[in-house]
């Protein structure tokens, strides 16, 4: 059924089912932050380790190299198998979709740190935190700025499929969802475009936090 742009315009604020949005976008937002922020701290640490030491690279990079050639959305299936339909599972599948690109970005960058830079710590025998914090961090931050912005777009992107997917509760996906099985093509054109502007909005707030942490690793990536 055709709608009129003047429609879709005055649905989320003069029809009831239409005026959902706005939860629901507050639902969705909060789990990109909850799932992602998980994901993202252990795709960090876990990142770090592979790039820094030998045997945890041996152990975890070929693993984790080797699951990610799994198509993200094949993995709903088994998780709902073994959590359910609950919210955990929708926040274990954000936290995978962040955790991928972190950890590749950030084994990366510590990895790509310059060796001269590295011997010349060692010759000073400075501690682990200060070669952390002063050597290994900078050097990788160009590529964990890459890194978190493809997190947080795979984040978006994650969770609006497994609300969609899985329903059971309120969120953008499952507004969309709703709408498609009632036959209101209002309001998913209107999901659609709240999925759009939602992408956005996290992209540019990633890019600007990261320009004012770290100027010259937006500048270098």
């Amino acid at each position: 059924m055709a709608v009129s742009p003047l429609e879709v315009l005055t649905t989320p604020f003069l029809d009831a089912s239409g005026r959902e949005l706005w939860l629901s976008l507050l639902a969705t937002m909060l789990r990109v932050l909850v799932g992602g922020a998980i994901g993202g701290i252990v795709g960090l640490m876990l990142g770090y380790a592979a790039g820094m030491y030998r045997v945890a690279s041996l152990g975890l990079a070929p693993t984790v190299h080797t699951i990610r050639q799994v198509a993200l959305f094949a993995w709903i299936p088994l998780l709902t198998a073994w959590f359910g339909n609950g919210e955990g599972t929708k926040l274990v599948f954000i936290g995978l979709s962040t955790f991928f690109p972190l950890f590749l970005a950030t084994e990366q960058g510590v990895r790509g740190t310059p060796e001269k830079l590295v011997d010349v710590a060692r010759t000073l025998k400075l501690k682990r935190w200060t070669r952390v914090s002063k050597l290994y961090l900078p050097a990788a931050l160009p590529s964990i700025y890459v890194g978190l912005q493809i997190a947080v777009l795979s984040a978006w992107i994650g969770t609006i499929g497994a609300e969609y997917a899985i329903g059971n509760g309120r969120g953008l996906g499952s507004y969309i969802a709703s709408a498609r099985d009632q036959f209101r093509m209002d309001i998913v054109l209107v999901g659609v475009f709240a999925l759009a502007g939602g992408g956005v909005l996290l992209t540019t707030a990633v890019r600007s936090l990261t320009a004012q942490l770290s100027p010259w690793a937006q500048d270098q990536s």
